[in-house]
């Protein structure tokens, strides 16, 4: 007797393949995570590093020899304000980010001090790089700068607001407590009085 080849349709063996490749506590050790985490975090910082010193459609090379008003060395893309604008803020986000989940990952790491240096050079390198290319009257500096915070501003709050909840757990359990030692128990009994 001939054995039936598997259903390629059966919707449960398609998702099993998917589920196989998510995380799982009791199969993968944080160490495993840590490490594809950081391996994606390095390729999106290396990604956007390269896109911001080198934007797409290249710079011009040219001053269009007096036909077109642009610099030589300025982005062709910034002749676009509006989609280069959304590109570069954008691209600075997730450049910020993924330098935020290197330098997290990395924490208490030898050499972290290094790597902070390191990823703080990379964050100049790109702004100069990003100034030098995009024209003055095609974007807001100040809006790309507070882009490149909102990671840090936002991974800030979130520790802050985990820290509040933890100490208001803290206050309340003890309230509790305290409001059973407030009662005064007779010490012979055991009753409160």
């Amino acid at each position: 007797m001939a054995q039936t080849p598997p259903n390629p349709k059966n919707p449960k063996r398609s998702i099993s393949w998917f589920k196989r490749f998510q995380y799982d506590k009791e199969r993968d050790s944080p160490s495993d995570a840590r490490n594809v985490l950081l391996v994606i975090a390095t390729l999106i910082a290396s990604v956007t590093f390269q896109a911001g010193v080198n934007p797409p459609g290249g710079v011009w090379q040219d001053d269009g020899g007096g036909k077109a008003l642009h610099a030589p060395g300025s982005a062709i893309y910034a002749s676009r304000k509006n989609p280069y604008y959304v590109f570069l803020l954008s691209n600075t986000l997730a450049l910020s980010a993924a330098i935020l989940v290197i330098t997290s990952l990395t924490y208490k790491f030898p050499f972290h001090f290094e790597i902070w240096v390191a990823t703080a050079s990379m964050m100049i390198t790109y702004a100069s790089a990003i100034f030098a290319v995009t024209p003055r009257e095609s974007v807001h500096f100040r809006f790309i700068l507070i882009t490149a915070v909102v990671p840090f501003v936002a991974r800030f709050l979130i520790q802050m607001f985990k820290r509040f909840r933890k100490s208001k757990k803290r206050v309340h359990g003890d309230q509790t407590n305290c409001q059973a030692c407030d009662q005064e128990v007779d010490g012979q009994t055991g009753q409160r009085v």
